[in-house]
């Protein structure tokens, strides 16, 4: 199926071929027409697999007739994170560009006079974090009564950070006859309780499969020790001939020291944490995405929902507390259908522990590598390493990886409303969620190639891994 036979208007058609996307993405293909109909969708897809564009292109074509009274905006969009919405702000700006629609961003960091002053000319899109849009709604600068549109994204993460009541106190403000799109990377018992205060007979779109990570994506485990580990990450980025990457830790405290000692060793890096401000963040993933950095610093929820075209590497200098996180990480390589490789430091028997969980919930083992060149494949690897029992993967019901030698194989949240720092929460569901399906060439989002090499055979396999 193409994006000509899903209804949208030719304006909109001109746009997506402009920005050379020929094939609807699953969620996609089954989103559009709903959408377009003015039905209510309960939607479960992770970040990468179209989500935004499944919403993003029928709503310009609903919202083309019409126009926006001062104050008064036509659709709205609720984000959990100020990343998320800006990333969405860009969707609509590039699919947008045939017609005539404005467009406001309400977000923690920016000045609420800039954000009045848009409002205030009338709006046909708002995207907006729920605590910043309820600051502009006691301040009596938006009323929400002519809202035909309401579009909830990662309702989970939404969830998980408390914003829920917010979201019901804003629907409350809302005319009872409007179009809902509900969005989750999950769609359990309980976030079915959480839709059914918003949607009215929804169409189900479930794109989302068992928490797995993408085969596209070349996964290592790397032991090392808590002393060795700054050492154990340069000489990976060094051997790798990394393109770009995304670094994790999982503590904030840690990222500008992690960074610092990365510029000292002649390794360009910038920083991306819930501290910074607004404008930081913004500088900093500008100076990225145009490649005036190599190595992004990063907590998860500074970097949830993040877009990197063609990232190339994911090292997780912390093994993530959460499960669910690593699939969340690694996840931001090897997207579309393109080769990327993830790296993890497992530094001492707590690592281990967090390790075999990963490998739990994904279903698999992953291979282990040292910076000397040798890589153990999976099923090679024995109990003392992850903590698991030594029947391992048998009683994790984790797949076992065949073995091909001793080479490796192809294989923030928005702020509170009382002040504007970013605070990072643990997941309240403590359930993994799970990874939409991989995109193919040529489906929304499609990022361009990484500039560094795709290692799509072992040919390619960098010689520290030979």
């Amino acid at each position: 199926m193409l994006f000509q036979d899903l209804g949208l208007s030719d304006n909109v058609l001109q746009a997506i071929n402009e920005l050379g996307y020929e094939k609807p993405t699953p969620i996609q293909e089954k989103s559009i027409p709903i959408v377009l109909m003015g039905r209510d969708v309960l939607g479960s897809a992770q970040t990468g697999t179209g989500k935004t564009a499944s919403f993003t292109l029928p709503m310009i074509d609903i919202l083309d007739s019409g126009r926006a009274k001062a104050r008064m905006p036509r659709s709205l969009i609720l984000t959990p994170t100020r990343e998320l919405a800006a990333q969405i702000a860009e969707s609509f700006t590039g699919f947008c560009k045939y017609q005539k629609l404005t467009m406001a961003l309400l977000i923690g960091g920016v000045s609420f006079n800039e954000q009045e002053a848009a409002l205030d000319k009338g709006v046909d899109v708002l995207i907006a974090t729920p605590g910043r849009l309820l600051d502009h709604v006691e301040r009596g600068k938006v009323m929400l009564r002519d809202v035909k549109v309401l579009v909830i994204d990662e309702a989970d993460r939404m969830m998980d950070m408390g914003f829920i009541p917010d979201v019901e106190r804003i629907t409350g403000l809302l005319p009872k006859i409007r179009q809902t799109l509900f969005y989750s990377a999950t769609l359990d018992e309980q976030m079915h309780k959480i839709a059914a205060k918003f949607v009215i007979n929804p169409k189900i779109i479930e794109i989302a499969a068992p928490a797995a990570t993408a085969d596209t994506v070349d996964q290592f485990v790397v032991m090392t020790s808590p002393k060795a580990k700054r050492e154990t990450l340069r000489d990976l980025i060094n051997q790798e001939n990394v393109a770009n990457a995304v670094i994790f830790c999982n503590r904030k405290r840690d990222i500008a020291t992690l960074r610092s000692s990365l510029e000292r060793h002649g390794l360009d890096a910038l920083a991306l944490h819930g501290d910074m401000t607004q404008s930081a963040r913004n500088d900093a993933l500008n100076k990225f995405k145009l490649g005036e950095a190599r190595m992004l610093v990063a907590s998860d929820v500074a970097a949830r929902g993040l877009d990197i075209e063609g990232l190339s590497h994911v090292f997780n200098f912390d093994v993530p507390i959460n499960p669910e996180d690593y699939v969340h990480r690694i996840g931001r390589t090897g997207r579309a259908g393109r080769s990327g490789r993830a790296f993890t430091l497992v530094a001492g028997k707590d690592d281990g522990e967090g390790i075999a969980a990963i490998e739990k919930m994904i279903g698999k083992n992953i291979d282990r590598a040292d910076v000397n060149g040798k890589v153990t494949p999976a099923k090679e690897t024995g109990a003392k390493e992850t903590g698991d029992k030594k029947s391992g993967a048998k009683e994790t019901g984790a797949k076992e990886t065949p073995a091909k030698g001793t080479r490796a194989k192809k294989s923030k949240p928005e702020e509170s409303r009382s002040t504007p720092k970013d605070t990072e929460r643990k997941s309240k569901s403590g359930k993994p969620r799970t990874r939409g399906e991989k995109q193919h060439k040529g489906e929304l989002p499609a990022p361009k190639d990484a500039t560094g090499d795709s290692f799509k055979n072992t040919d390619h396999v960098p010689a520290f891994l030979r």
